[in-house]
């Protein structure tokens, strides 16, 4: 019944329409989305008969988001302040699987510079986030409030290229948004030695401006050997094209949450992916069909 609804929906691989085609937007290779995407599409490789998936290299978060409404991806990965903002409503193309794990902002900087706040940022040169990604938007909210959203010499990179040019000395700061640990700050504090910058005075000013999605957490100091700091959140959905059929949104979810344990194999993050976080995907609805799998198992 899968394969058939996928076929019928033009959801199936060029050159062979018996074959299921699931097409996974995630983002770096290096970074929570990519493991994430790569183990979910194992999953539908082995659980889900004539399905193909393909895990598709992204610049993340608004990336996908355009990627899953315009038919570029059945699946993707956002962090929520991409979906909403203030009091407008989600995108009506656009609906949830599951919340999957949260995103903390990371401000990078070398172990030795004498940027110890924000504010301290003003006329460096720092990476905001490659075009397209969830860093980009929420740096550049973070940026508006503070008022230093044209103090800085700012750099559109990613993860990998904000990373290797911080190590190279070309910039002084870099941003990026991502679930505890990020490997690739690990690795540059191991060959490097970084600091993360504390930003939990800035939660409050972030909810007030722009939507309550937005959360304090806790870096602590055993993620990567660093002194602990607050640090601004936002969760992370898993979406689908809202005209998804119901019984394909079912399947994709049931086998998110049963197979969930695959996820924290892939990355850290995903070991407190359950049902009952999972369900918290407002204010952007559930799909129809993962609502349906969630109400049978009744968490």
């Amino acid at each position: 019944m899968l394969v058939l609804l996928l076929v019928a929906t033009g959801v199936y691989a060029e050159g062979n329409p018996s074959v299921t085609h699931i097409r996974i937007a995630t983002g770096s290779p290096t970074a929570v989305y990519y493991a994430f995407g790569r183990a979910l599409g194992q999953l539908v490789d082995d659980n889900l008969a004539d399905t193909d998936a393909q895990v598709l290299v992204t610049a993340a978060s608004a990336e996908n988001v355009r990627l899953v409404e315009n038919g570029g991806a059945e699946i993707g990965f956002t962090q929520a302040d991409i979906l909403v903002t203030g009091d407008a409503p989600p995108d009506p193309r656009v609906r949830a699987l599951a919340r999957v794990y949260e995103d903390l902002l990371h401000l990078v900087v070398p172990t030795n510079s004498t940027i110890k706040t924000l504010e301290d940022l003003k006329g460096r040169r720092v990476a905001t986030g490659a075009s397209g990604s969830g860093t980009e938007i929420t740096v550049g909210r973070l940026l508006e409030v503070a008022g230093l959203k044209h103090a800085i010499q700012p750099q559109k990179w990613g993860l990998d290229e904000s990373a290797a040019a911080l190590a190279d000395g070309r910039i002084d700061a870099f941003f990026f948004s991502g679930g505890l640990p990020v490997k690739a700050i690990e690795d540059l504090n191991n060959s490097l030695g970084i600091r993360i910058v504390d930003l939990g005075k800035w939660v409050e000013p972030m909810r007030k401006a722009h939507s309550a999605v937005y959360v304090r957490r806790e870096v602590n100091d055993s993620v990567y050997d660093l002194p602990a700091v607050s640090t601004l959140a936002v969760p992370n959905f898993l979406v689908v094209p809202t005209e998804m059929p119901d019984d394909i949104a079912y399947e994709l979810t049931r086998l998110l949450m049963e197979r969930h344990e695959a996820l924290a194999r892939a990355h850290p993050a995903g070991e407190r992916f359950d049902v009952r976080s999972a369900i918290g995907t407002m204010p952007v609805p559930l799909h129809p069909g993962a609502a349906r799998y969630f109400r049978s198992v009744k968490p």
